[in-house]
């Protein structure tokens, strides 16, 4: 299961509370680009569209080899869509609806010879909260070096 990208930009604006595993319809040329890795998820988000589920704002880059004809009308950030269960649509918009929650993509991954994504229910961090997790980060790693310090016998 290798993954193809990631969004870490999300773990750090958002607090993930619920993931889910979604598969993603896309052409073939963008499935050999996104297994080249040729994929940015960092602004992209999920939305509700005629009881359908779309990843906006994802770009998988352009696969050079596909011909001339195909990349002159290729656009790299179109909305494509997610294949969920109803059961699983319907789950999400009750839970956006409820909650101050958004539905952001995590990782794009492939799974035998499908290429997955895996999408969170999050809940954007306050400024507070994203200082408050570096000061424990800087602390963590000043304990930690100081302890490494103290075993190797160094002042």
């Amino acid at each position: 299961m290798p993954t193809l990208a990631k969004n870490s930009y999300a773990l750090h604006r958002y607090t993930i509370v619920e993931t889910f595993e979604a598969g993603i319809s896309l052409l073939g040329p963008e499935v050999k680009a996104a297994k080249l890795g040729q994929v940015q998820l960092k602004s992209s988000y999920v939305s509700f569209r005629d009881d359908e589920v779309w990843l906006i704002n994802a770009h998988i880059g352009v696969y050079k080899p596909a011909g001339h004809k195909f990349a002159s009308r290729y656009t790299p950030t179109r909305p494509r869509k997610l294949l969920l269960k109803t059961r699983e649509m319907n789950h999400l918009r009750g839970r956006m609806t409820e909650g101050n929650l958004t539905i952001i993509p995590l990782k794009m991954y492939t799974k035998g010879a499908f290429v997955k994504l895996e999408i969170a229910l999050a809940r954007s961090k306050k400024q507070y909260d994203k200082r408050e997790i570096l000061k424990k980060r800087t602390m963590q790693r000043e304990i930690q070096q100081a302890l490494k310090n103290r075993i190797a016998g160094r002042p």
